[in-house]
């Protein structure tokens, strides 16, 4: 009989035969141990003993639940346990095989993903070396396997142990990122630049340093005769209005030649369903064949905010002599994708054109969403997916110092709409320029690239973050550089480009040919220098790293933004998981321990950012809070600059969205997914239609961005108030706001607006109006925060009886009202925003706690009372000292 199964990533194959088919998953039950040679066995007694694992996994997270280990993000653990990462470890696990399996043709062991170096043996026959934690493997197994019971085993080496000695005879170590804190490489001496591993594992200046180890992804046993689709792709070679030209394209492995015929049916989103066949002849070994398919006026799919997010269901069989051998399945979006780079007056543009639309693109950075991948939940990736939605982006950029995400979290966004910048993974280390290394990496690079490709969602491949960059323009680039001379440079350069320019890029061209592929982020793709204001994308780190003032960013405008940032603590609830009463305060060693900027002396450059705008914090919980208005504010101001600046610029990109674990970082959303005060301002700065207000010496210059596709009549109000509430000037006037555009409204100095009025007591409100409807509100400000006389807003908050609302009012202004409620997770729909005088509003409440429990833990606070220097002897409002 006939009989054929795969399972590729997302591609779940089956079979219309009686023959049994088996695709057997071996998830346990798996037994763990350190391997007996390892030198930390000697000081690790009890992890010499076989213990329960859990496959997929790594071995901290086993150790974790075996209750060997603390909790590695708990207070100052993290310096504890870094020998799991110097040890060797063992896996096993037995499994059953029957007769009737062993009839198949073919049997093969699938490793959807070892990390990293792993020997793995099967019945005492050593059967793969694997040494890329981004790769499948694949291994035929039927002469090795037989009746009953099966061991198979699994010892996975120390990356470090196993590079570091070889490293350290080298005439030379490669430019890395990050040298570790614990000793465990010497200073300027790292591995993770010659492994195919995720970066930030060793440590990053947000994140925590455990080099994992582990069976990271599903093993199976497949099991098959005749033939297998080892891929189902739909080739999107044009996608217009009026028709959407594809190719259904099957990846075969046939035992024999002969003919086949390929049936392919689908069905469209409104739930119409079509189809169409073809006769091929497949060949012994591989085979590449294809079904052509035309739709006509296709339901396309579209970013977030431009139109619905339409998925195509294709269904794909290969029948031999009538019999169907094997069907796969596949979904995806039907659009085209063009990063239109063009001439103009300020250079060469970049920019994004979905189905003929130029996007701005709206977003930030994505970072992996905890320290050990397998703990990752679906929930936890569609909550900050979805949380990115709210907050109105369409695109995050996948940063190349991780790994590439599950099948799951690319299906989100195809779902809501967020357009994906895959970088592969490299984040910024010089990579060695052997041609094993680039192999090895192409072998990865098609697997994903295949695996990812029939996501709408993904619309840029890049080949690096910041290897280009780092190289040209680092200083411990430039003095490794004269250190090892011309020829060593020049030989690691055409290593370099070999890589990134050729092999990545041939690999995107040959499998996925209608998305663009982009070198390095940042670059301008090879044609010159990266990281230039008139070409390609920028990062910009003048502000925070540089330390400059926040109104820097008002001085750079570059064609896209891929990555700007400003720190801020996590909420207190988040900073209480971690600490002890006594550990919360900025200096003390656990919070220097979870702030991995400048070797734990970023909270200093918090405080040096927060002092100069705001004043000095009067205790712990308003520094955390000053931390988060700053970032906000910061990064408001960025955006904002950026988005006005269309069609100059085209792509703001914040780094950085959510944290691997709790602590100080740029994120807006924290390690447990609550909101910092940047997350609110984000749904408000990404708003499809927004008023821009930026003063800049002495003058505020008002657009209007509109993300809608058709022109709209609008009307701009002014008003210039004081913030115990007295009038001091208005203007309204029309605004014709252009589609897809930022609209100049008009210039008013400071003298135009306040009259007269005193500067440090009063603010100007923008409106933008539809007949009397308030589309959007900015207010400026004519002095920085620590200059204002700010007065007591008398701030008032009620929580309706179901617990589901809360109104919050203000006598006087307010700036940055925040409601929290303690360790209570609780979700505003606003929160970190500023109250007129006399105003209130109600929120919604999203929470689990109960109302009482809510009402009792809420409290409310804003600028006003949260620097020793504002009103802090309680002095009325308007009143001088």
């Amino acid at each position: 009989m006939l009989a054929a199964v795969c399972l590729l990533g997302s591609v779940a194959c089956s079979v219309a035969d009686a023959s049994p088919t088996v695709d057997q998953t071996l998830s346990g039950p798996w037994q763990f141990r350190i391997q007996p040679d390892s030198a930390e066995a000697r000081t690790h007694a009890a992890t010499r003993a076989w213990h329960a694992a859990q496959v997929p996994g790594e071995v901290q997270t086993d150790l974790l639940a075996n209750k060997l280990i603390p909790d590695p993000f708990y207070r100052d653990n993290e310096a504890k346990l870094q020998w799991i990462g110097l040890a060797d470890w063992d896996y096993r696990t037995t499994f059953q095989v029957t007769p009737g399996l062993l009839r198949h043709g073919h049997l093969d062991m699938v490793f959807d993903g070892l990390d990293t170096f792993a020997d793995v043996d099967l019945n005492g026959h050593h059967i793969l070396a694997a040494d890329n934690m981004f790769r499948r493997w694949r291994v035929p197994v039927r002469a090795w396997l037989h009746p009953g019971d099966n061991t198979l085993t699994v010892t996975l080496h120390s990356p470090i142990a196993r590079l570091l000695p070889w490293l350290l005879k080298q005439p030379y170590a490669l430019p890395g990122e990050f040298d570790s804190a614990f000793g465990d490489e010497p200073k300027g001496k790292q591995t993770a630049n010659y492994v195919r591993k995720a970066a930030y594992q060793y440590g990053w200046d947000w994140g925590p340093r455990f080099v994992t180890e582990g069976i990271w992804k599903p093993v199976r046993l497949e099991a098959w005769s005749t033939l297998r689709i080892a891929d189902f792709h739909i080739a999107q070679p044009q996608v217009t209005a009026q028709a959407a030209r594809l190719q259904a394209q099957f990846e075969i492995q046939a035992d024999q030649p002969g003919k086949a015929m390929l049936h392919v049916e689908w069905s469209a989103p409104d739930g119409h369903r079509s189809g169409a066949r073809q006769a091929v002849v497949l060949h012994r070994g591989d085979n590449l064949v294809m079904v052509p398919i035309r739709i006509e006026h296709p339901q396309r799919w579209w970013p977030a905010g431009y139109g619905a997010q339409n998925m195509y269901r294709f269904h794909g069989e290969v029948a031999v002599a009538g019999h169907v051998l094997a069907s796969a399945e596949r979904e995806t979006g039907l659009r085209s994708v063009v990063l239109r780079r063009r001439k103009d007056k300020w250079g060469r543009s970049f920019e994004f054109v979905v189905n003929g639309v130029p996007i701005f693109a709206k977003g930030a950075d994505l970072i992996p969403f905890d320290s050990f991948p397998t703990r990752v939940t679906p929930r936890k990736m569609e909550q900050i997916l979805k949380s990115a939605r709210a907050a109105n982006m369409n695109m995050l950029r996948m940063w190349g110092g991780g790994y590439y995400e599950s099948d799951a979290f690319y299906t989100m966004a195809d779902r809501l709409g967020l357009m994906i910048w895959q970088d592969f993974m490299f984040g910024g280390a010089i990579p060695p320029y052997d041609k094993a290394f680039r192999d090895n990496t192409r072998v990865e690079a098609v697997q994903q690239v295949k695996r990812l490709r029939d996501h709408p969602s993904i619309v840029l491949w890049c080949g690096n973050n910041e290897v280009q960059t780092g190289w040209d323009s680092w200083s411990d680039r430039k003095k490794f550089k004269q250190a090892v001379g011309p020829v060593e440079t020049a030989r690691i350069e055409k290593g370099m480009r070999a890589l990134f320019d050729h092999t990545l890029r041939d690999v995107v061209t040959t499998y996925d040919p209608t998305v663009p592929y982009w070198s390095s982020s940042p670059s301008t793709d090879d044609e010159g220098p990266a990281n230039v204001l008139d070409n390609g994308d920028y990062h910009f780190w003048d502000v925070w790293s540089g330390s400059a003032p926040i109104g820097k960013y008002l001085d750079v405008t570059p064609r896209f933004q891929s990555e700007y940032g400003l720190q801020s603590m996590p909420v207190m609830a988040t900073i209480d998981s971690f600490t002890r009463p006594s550990d919360r305060s900025p200096e003390t060693p656990v919070m220097r321990a979870h702030q991995k900027f400048a070797n734990g002396n970023g909270n200093q450059r918090l405080l040096f950012y927060i002092r100069g705008y705001y004043g000095e914090p009067k205790d712990f919980a308003s520094f955390v809070y000053l931390s988060q208005v700053m970032q906000a504010e910061g990064i408001e101001l960025a955006a904002e600059h950026l988005r006005a600046s269309r069609p100059h610029a085209m792509g703001s990109l914040y780094w950085q969205l959510n944290d691997v674990w709790p602590g100080a970082s740029w994120s807006s959303i924290d390690y447990y997914g609550r909101w910092k005060a940047l997350q609110y301002h984000a749904r408000r700065f990404y708003a499809p239609l927004r008023v821009v207000p930026i003063r800049k010496d002495g003058t505020t210059r008002v657009s209007v961005v509109s993300d809608r596709r058709a022109p709209f009549q609008a009307q701009l109000r002014v008003r210039v108030i004081g913030m115990d509430g007295t009038p001091v000037w208005s203007h309204l006037q029309n605004v014709r706001v252009a589609a897809l555009a930022s609209t100049p409204a008009g210039d008013f100095t400071d003298a135009q607006l306040l009259h007269g009025a005193d500067p440090s007591r009063s603010v100007a409100v923008f409106d933008l109006l539809d007949h009397g409807k308030l589309l959007s509100r900015h207010v400026v400000y004519f002095r920085r925060a620590k200059s204002l006389d700010l007065p007591d807003p008398g701030l008032k908050a009620t929580l309706s009886a179901d617990g589901r609302e809360v109104t919050v009012s203000a006598q006087r202004f307010a700036r940055e009202v925040w409601i929290g409620f303690g360790d209570l997770d609780a979700r505003l729909s606003d929160n970190a925003f500023n109250l007129l005088p006399e105003q209130s509003v109600t929120l919604q409440v999203d929470s689990t706690a109960a109302p009482d429990a809510l009402r009792k833990a809420m409290h409310v606070r804003s600028l006003y009372g949260a620097t020793v220097a504002t009103n802090s002897a309680g002095m009325q409002p308007g009143t001088k000292p």
